[in-house]
């Protein structure tokens, strides 16, 4: 913990800052707060699959016309998507 930062909790460390929350409310000490401006980045979050041995015969040629093993799956998926789509209507 860095001595710049002011605390209700006057805790020496995280620990001690968690066990004072633990046994006390926010509402209890909301005059204590001020307002604090921040930036928050979100980081898209990614989904891995294990289809590398259904691709990878396939990507090999894909691969010398210059398409990535993630476009390749992208672009079945999307066919798959439209065929299922086109099969229901």
């Amino acid at each position: 913990m860095t001595e710049d930062r002011s605390s209700i909790s006057k805790a020496r460390s995280y620990a001690e800052i968690g066990e004072f929350w633990d046994e006390h409310g926010l509402s209890d000490f909301w005059k204590k707060t001020k307002k604090v401006k921040f930036d928050v980045v979100l980081e898209p979050e990614a989904s891995y699959y294990p289809v590398e041995r259904i691709c990878r015969r396939k990507s090999i040629r894909w691969n010398a016309k210059g398409v990535s093993s993630d476009a390749l799956v992208n672009l079945w998926l999307e066919q798959k998507i439209k065929h299922t789509r086109a099969r229901r209507k």
